[in-house]
């Protein structure tokens, strides 16, 4: 069967926790941390990231194939495993770096993610703040912000935060999950 590779650019505070999440869903084929959405100029370090004054946001570029799972389902992943209804900060991680953002590729990404926002709109107490914003240059992070989880389950922040988060997601989306 040939593969339909797309790409999906999205944020949701930490990147080790959007990562962690997006490598146990069937059809993506790879997960980039990385760093887009800034203005200060020149690529962007983690410490210049994670000061809050570049404007680049924490993401992870997915490249999925559409033939197992679509950009949609993609964006329900996303809006149900963190919280798109806390501006600028998820648990104890807060500023502007840690934003939920959807950055779009294309006008039918557009459309899709503001159908996705209005279907969940009213499974929220308070209003979704997650921003839509077309693809901007991304930068690849730091070779040890890759695969973070995968490479240290043990770490304090793995266990108190993205192990809660991957609960959730094999609650609620077991259907979409690689078979391991």
């Amino acid at each position: 069967m040939n593969k339909n590779l797309q790409t999906a650019t999205v944020g949701g505070g930490c990147f080790w926790c959007t990562e962690a999440v997006f490598e146990e869903v069937a059809g993506v084929e790879k997960v980039v941390s990385g760093y887009t959405g800034g203005d200060a100029p020149g690529r962007p370090t983690y410490r210049e990231v994670c000061s809050g004054l570049s404007g680049f946001a924490e993401v992870v570029k997915i490249t999925f194939d559409a033939n197992v799972i679509s950009y949609e389902d993609i964006l329900v992943i996303f809006m149900t495993t963190h919280d798109p209804t806390s501006l600028n900060k998820q648990g104890a991680d807060r500023g502007t770096q840690y934003r939920s953002v959807i950055y779009y590729h294309n006008e039918n990404q557009k459309e899709i993610a503001e159908a996705v926002f209005d279907a969940l709109t009213p499974y929220y107490d308070k209003p979704i703040v997650t921003e839509l914003s077309k693809a901007e240059i991304f930068y690849e992070a730091e070779k040890e912000h890759q695969d973070f989880y995968k490479n240290n389950p043990n770490y304090g922040y793995c266990s108190y935060v993205i192990d809660p988060k991957l609960a959730k997601l094999r609650k609620l989306h077991s259907d979409k999950l690689k078979n391991t």
